[in-house]
C-alpha cells in the first residue's frame, strides 16, 4: 500500500498491467492523452499493459493506495518523465 502526500510522481508503463484500488484520501490517475480522473475511496481502476499514465494525491490533499501489478510477458515497470507541473496545477 502506498500514501502519497500531496503530491505526483512520474508517468509509467507497467509490464503486466496494474490495478489501483484507493484506501483513503483523494488521489489522480491518468492516461497519456486522456483527461484525468479522480480517484476516492474504493474506486478500484484497471490499467492494461504498456498503457502510459500517472497517478497520485489530488493537490493539497494525500492519496493511499493499493497498487496491484499483473503477471505480463514483459512484467517489468518502465518510469517515464515527470508529471507536467502546470497539468497537475490545473487539478480542483
Amino acid at each position: 500500500m502506498g500514501g502519497v502526500p500531496a503530491g505526483k510522481g512520474c508517468l509509467e508503463r507497467d509490464g503486466g498491467g496494474q490495478i489501483l484500488i484507493c484506501v483513503g484520501g483523494r488521489g489522480y490517475y491518468q492516461e497519456w492523452g486522456n483527461e484525468p480522473k479522480e480517484m476516492k475511496l474504493g474506486d478500484c481502476i484497471n490499467i492494461p499493459a504498456g498503457v502510459k499514465h500517472w497517478h497520485g494525491a489530488a493537490p493539497g490533499s494525500w492519496f493511499s493506495h493499493l497498487a496491484i501489478e499483473a503477471p505480463g510477458e514483459n512484467g517489468s515497470n518502465e518510469w517515464l518523465e515527470p508529471v507536467d507541473e502546470k497539468q497537475y496545477g490545473k487539478l480542483v
